[in-house]
């Protein structure tokens, strides 16, 4: 069962209490022996600090698999409070006249499905709370192709700390070819919103796909086709619909980028893509305390982890990008490592921007050549092997800094870089003891040796470095990062090194147990995908993505001294949480915000018995007293 779990600290006591406390002691021992046997003082109780969370059971009933469930309770300080999950919003609520959640093409007209119905996305992923002036705003990703993001201004009772929505309207993306994919995202220093753009087209196989046949037959133009609603083709599968027309229409190059919103008092927003620093399958991008340094996460399979030093504190539109080489050093509980971090060069905004205009592809910046057969590469060709696979690839002259923003982990694993882990998620830190925390949806194929799932297999590995060689684990692990100074690099907050912290645990119930089908034990993680943590206060906060692994998707608190694990929300069938984000003090009152993407929609799709049930949820959890 998930425990309760309570931190406990030293409160400092004045001198003057201590002064009170001494005066009692000396008036009661007036009169008494200096003997020890006639001592029967008793020490006066610490008095408790820090926090917990009323834990939440593991569903077991058709009911209770079908609900949202939340903590009741938080203990702040010795002092308890209700608390509960509370809804601002469901897609496809309507909310000051506008459709929250409906997708929109380049010219503001409603996108249609194939059934000739409105596209309302149930794909909600990370979820913002952005305070301007006197006003409270929130800013909603649809993780969808098209993607999109949605406004909502909010208002907060001064009393209880509830929050309402008042409003809703869709950002606008046209500028920029919209939106691709917005998956998971942070709010920086300077308070932005700061999204991303995950599973980006490979330009590669856009450029080399010479018919429509071939796109017709290819799962990555399955995924990638709907986007064409963007730009006005209602049916991106229709037998009309020519490759010509596609690549006139779609540049891969537009997509793989954090995004920025910035917002003014009066909620107008502005948007940029952060094109310096660099272009990935980008769960998120997570800025550091000194505004500059920012660490971007790779989903996907053979895929690397980044680092951005900005030139400028608060200005992310020039700057440094470097690539992470794993060392190993143990493969023990998701294993461990040294860090070095490889240079990938200097870049602007602007100058990506610029290329991506001019209609740079992928021939542009790279030649090809197929592998020998013992799979070695050609002279003068480099031997890599990143998510599409095995490639040699020769750089261009005069090309590397638009293939390090453009074809950033091509580029990276080129130069030496580490490009095998798997399902690379959340990312966020501890400022207290310098420790910045990734999660890792799954320990497996490119970080095995040689294997998939523990069965022999070299596809993840063939013609690659090899650097990770770790027993798989589908459960995954959080894994937890030292950070220092490094005057070479010119930031303080750079990951020295990488461990495992918490590692899900691989189970297989009977069947009859009420947890059969779980294949993760369930008082463990199973698949961590977002993260956040409660600063002061030693909690890491981490939510799951995860199919089989748990039926029902989790929230966990995680005590960092003690180890503890305490499950804090469970999700409807086929849900996923996403957005964690832990906001210490908005008006004196503090919130979790989580979404509860797709329900019945990723897992358990035939026991969909409403429609309405299949909505997204964006809420918080709290409120809670402000804990800054």
């Amino acid at each position: 069962m998930a425990r309760m779990f309570t931190l406990k600290r030293r409160k400092k006591v004045s001198l003057f209490k201590w002064a009170i406390v001494l005066l009692a002691l000396t008036v009661a021992c007036i009169g008494c022996s200096d003997s020890d046997d006639d001592d029967n003082s008793t020490p006066t109780p610490e008095p408790e600090v820090g926090v917990s969370f009323a834990p939440v059971e593991v569903p077991t009933t058709d009911e209770a698999k079908r609900q949202v469930q939340a903590t009741q309770s938080i203990t702040i300080d010795g002092e308890s409070y209700d608390i509960d999950y509370h809804v601002l919003m469901r897609s496809g609520d309507v909310i000051g006249g506008d459709t929250f959640g409906q997708i929109l093409d380049q010219n503001g007209d409603p996108t249609l499905q194939t059934d000739g119905s409105e596209f309302i996305s149930n794909d909600n992923d990370f979820s913002s709370l952005i305070p301007k002036g006197e006003r409270l705003f929130n800013v909603t990703h649809f993780e969808s192709r098209p993607g999109a993001m949605y406004l909502t201004e909010l208002a907060q009772d001064a009393e209880t700390g509830m929050l309402t929505p008042i409003s809703t309207k869709n950002i606008d993306f046209s500028a920029f070819g919209g939106l691709w994919v917005p998956c998971a995202g942070s709010v920086t220093p300077w308070n932005t919103h700061l999204g991303s753009e995950e599973y980006p087209p490979d330009a590669r196989t856009v450029e080399e796909t010479e018919t429509i046949e071939e796109a017709d037959v290819s799962d990555d133009w399955e995924y990638w086709r709907p986007m064409l609603r963007y730009f006005g083709i209602a049916d991106p599968f229709a037998d009309s619909v020519t490759i010509e027309q596609i690549k006139d229409t779609f540049n891969p190059y537009l997509y793989g980028f954090p995004v920025e919103v910035t917002l003014d008092d009066s909620g107008n927003a502005t948007v940029e893509k952060r094109y310096a620093m660099g272009r990935m399958a980008l769960e998120l991008a997570y800025v550091m305390p000194d505004q500059k340094t920012a660490y971007l996460s790779d989903d996907g399979t053979n895929v690397g982890f980044f680092m951005f030093v900005a030139n400028t504190a608060g200005d992310l539109t020039a700057g440094k990008l470097y690539a992470a080489k794993w060392a190993q050093t143990s493969a023990d509980n998701g294993g461990a490592a040294e860090l070095e971090w490889v240079a990938l060069g200097s870049a602007t905004q602007s100058e990506i921007k610029t290329a991506i205009d001019d209609g740079t592809v992928f021939s542009d910046l790279f030649e090809t050549a197929d592998a020998n057969e013992d799979d070695t590469c050609p002279e003068g060709f480099t031997s890599i092997n990143t998510e599409p696979g095995h490639e040699c690839l020769k750089l261009k002259d005069g090309m590397g800094m638009l293939a390090s923003r453009l074809e950033t982990r091509r580029y990276a694993a080129m130069l030496g870089a580490t490009t095998e882990f798997r399902k690379e998620e959340g990312i966020t830190f501890d400022p207290d003891d310098s420790k910045l925390y990734v999660a890792m949806s799954e320990v497996a194929r490119g970080m095995e040796n040689n294997m998939k799932n523990g069965e022999a297999n070299d596809k993840y590995d063939v013609g690659g470095y090899n650097h990770i060689q770790l027993p798989y684990n589908t459960c995954g692990t959080v894994y937890e990062l030292d950070v220092s100074a490094d005057s070479a690099i010119g930031s303080d907050y750079v990951a020295k090194n990488m461990q495992g912290l918490v590692s899900g645990i691989m189970t297989e119930y009977a069947e009859g147990s009420p947890y059969a089908g779980n294949t993760c034990d369930v008082d463990g993680i199973a698949n961590p995908d977002n993260l956040t943590f409660i600063n002061g206060k030693d909690i890491l906060i981490i939510g799951e993505d995860t199919g089989s692994g748990h039926q029902n998707d989790a929230v966990w608190a995680y005590d960092l001294p003690t180890g503890e694990l305490t499950r804090i929300q469970t999700t409807p069938y086929g849900s996923e949480t996403t957005s964690p984000y832990w906001y210490p003090n908005i008006n004196n009152w503090a919130y979790l915000m989580g979404v509860i993407q797709h329900p019945y929609g990723e897992s358990d799709e035939d026991k969909l018995t409403d429609e309405s049930d299949a909505a997204a949820y964006v809420g918080y959890t709290g409120p809670i007293p402000a804990m800054d």
